[in-house]
């Protein structure tokens, strides 16, 4: 199945509480002299048409940038399942490609690894490491609303229960560990990047 880029919209998850930054808006947090969020849109945007921000507070700071802004339908931070339902609610596109606003090493054949895994239009594919599953990096189907919304009003919000429901592929990132570097700590906010292939 062949998909180009103006089917998928990019959907950047940056509505989480940033507990373990002492509640910072982590797409907010500066990382080598720039915002998390600018690291993740300069990597994603040449490689889609249409990008989308999750986000449940700072929305302004968000808009600013010049992308639309999103937030859950849910309250109080329900997950990156509630800003994967807002943002399939909210695109034109066939599928969003969902990646978390505080991974600054994206690569620039993220779109074509996670494509090149479509089976068809239901199949979810998920990013793999190597070694684990990395939930929030997936290609999903918006055509699979109405299961996740379903899903959702039933209370769960665990993200690989919801993907056992569905045929699901992996896209093999071993090669590059690096892409699934996250800052969620002030130590790894300070690191520099040849430290990050050391860290999942």
């Amino acid at each position: 199945m062949t998909i180009n880029k103006s089917q998928i919209t990019a959907v950047i998850l940056a509505g989480g509480q940033g507990r373990r930054l002492g509640g910072q808006d982590k797409g907010l947090v500066e990382y080598q002299d720039k915002k998390l969020i600018n690291h993740v849109l300069d990597k994603i945007t040449p490689q889609v048409e249409t990008v989308l921000i999750n986000a449940n507070r700072n929305q302004k700071h968000y808009a600013d940038l010049g992308y639309q802004v999103i937030s859950d339908e849910l309250s109080d931070f329900q997950g990156p399942l509630a800003g994967f339902a807002i943002a399939m609610q909210s695109c034109t596109t066939e599928f969003i490609l969902t990646m978390p606003c505080d991974g600054p090493n994206l690569p620039d054949d993220y779109v074509v690894r996670l494509v090149s895994e479509v089976k068809d239009n239901e199949t979810i594919v998920v990013a793999h490491d190597g070694k684990r599953l990395q939930p929030v990096h997936a290609l999903i189907p918006v055509s699979l609303i109405d299961s996740l919304l379903a899903f959702l009003n039933d209370g769960d919000r665990k993200i690989d229960r919801w993907y056992a429901k569905h045929t699901m592929a992996t896209a093999d990132f071993s090669d590059k560990p690096e892409v699934f570097f996250n800052v969620n700590t002030e130590e790894q906010r300070q690191q520099d990047t040849t430290t990050e292939n050391n860290h999942g």
